[in-house]
């Protein structure tokens, strides 16, 4: 059973594990604010090797669309003058264990990580530092961008690192608001009054009447595939932390997703699910993040693919320029 039908799943046995894992949840969040109050109490400082720092994370495990907000974000400083370098965790490879600035150039998945190969991608002219340990990597964008805003993709919960700005991703009304095991919370929900700006992914209006907005999907063929036509079958396979909310967009899109297939967070899509693509003739439907990792496999086995694009703004603009202006010139004032 996947964690998400765990802690979101109607069935007598989602509901019974969640109960039986409520003690174990409840053990996690005194162990993170017992972690949170050496901070709070002064016994440990964040460290501020660069500044300004801002940071798009949420409370929950995956699947809140903080890269695609982080994207925004990085467009809308570099609108306003404020160049970046990106800081991505890499989680689950190599590059992950530490933190190093990337090469110029596309990035391979297995080496850096799908996050960052993606961002890549779809903005190949800022400068990239990947891995776990954020000090580390602030270090090294003072060192080698001294006068560019540094802005990491997660590490809402890395406290020991200063963050001058945090945009928090957060549904306002969560089905299911335990930590981990028996819900999907990093850390208790009071870890909202941490945040500079509180965001509600499925975008509802946020204190500050700022909202998320998610553009409907477009679709990009790859691997000699023809465009697709609304009412077109598909097979929509996707590892990334929210699968269902990616079925649900591909069929609001218009095509009927006849199989689903969703693998854990990170995974590799296997070569078999192209070659049934090709045998079957009905085409796979992938993330954008999926994508990077699927491509060299195209390239070696066929497949109809497609490739599932989505935008993620704040509006109101106009507002919302002027909001985060305030609060790196802010920052700089301070630092200056």
């Amino acid at each position: 059973m996947h964690w998400a039908e765990v802690w979101s799943g109607e069935s007598a046995v989602s509901r019974a594990l969640r109960l039986a894992l409520l003690p174990a949840s409840w053990l996690y969040a005194g162990g993170w604010l017992g972690y949170l109050s050496v901070y709070r109490l002064g016994l440990k400082h964040p460290a501020r090797p660069h500044r300004p720092v801002v940071c798009v994370g949420n409370l929950r495990v995956g699947g809140s669309g903080k890269t695609p907000l982080t994207l925004h974000v990085a467009d809308v400083l570099e609108r306003l003058g404020h160049p970046v370098v990106l800081s991505l965790s890499g989680y689950g490879s190599p590059a992950s264990e530490a933190a190093a600035a990337a090469p110029e150039g596309p990035l391979g998945a297995e080496v850096w990580g799908d996050e960052p190969a993606l961002v890549r991608s779809e903005r190949p002219h800022l400068p990239i530092v990947v891995g776990r340990r954020r000090v580390l990597a602030a270090q090294i964008v003072h060192e080698r961008w001294p006068d560019r805003v540094m802005l990491m993709d997660d590490g809402f919960q890395h406290l020991p690192l200063h963050k001058d700005v945090t945009l928090l991703l957060d549904p306002a009304n969560p089905p299911n608001p335990w930590c981990l095991p028996a819900g999907p919370y990093r850390e208790p929900r009071s870890g909202r009054g941490r945040a500079t700006l509180t965001l509600d992914p499925w975008g509802a209006a946020s204190a500050e009447g700022f909202r998320v907005v998610r553009r409907p999907l477009t679709f990009e063929p790859k691997g000699g595939a023809r465009a697709l036509e609304s009412g077109e079958e598909v097979h929509a396979i996707c590892a990334i932390g929210d699968p269902e909310r990616f079925f649900r967009d591909v069929e609001a899109s218009g095509l009927v997703v006849v199989e689903r297939t969703a693998l854990p967070d990170h995974a590799s899509i296997p070569p078999r699910y192209l070659e049934g693509s090709v045998a079957s003739g009905r085409p796979l439907v992938v993330t954008a993040k999926d994508w990077v990792k699927l491509g060299p496999l195209v390239e070696a086995h066929g497949g109809l693919v497609h490739v599932a694009r989505q935008e993620t703004v704040v509006e109101p603009a106009h507002e919302f320029e002027r909001w985060i202006a305030q609060q790196v010139e802010k920052v700089l004032a301070q630092s200056a």
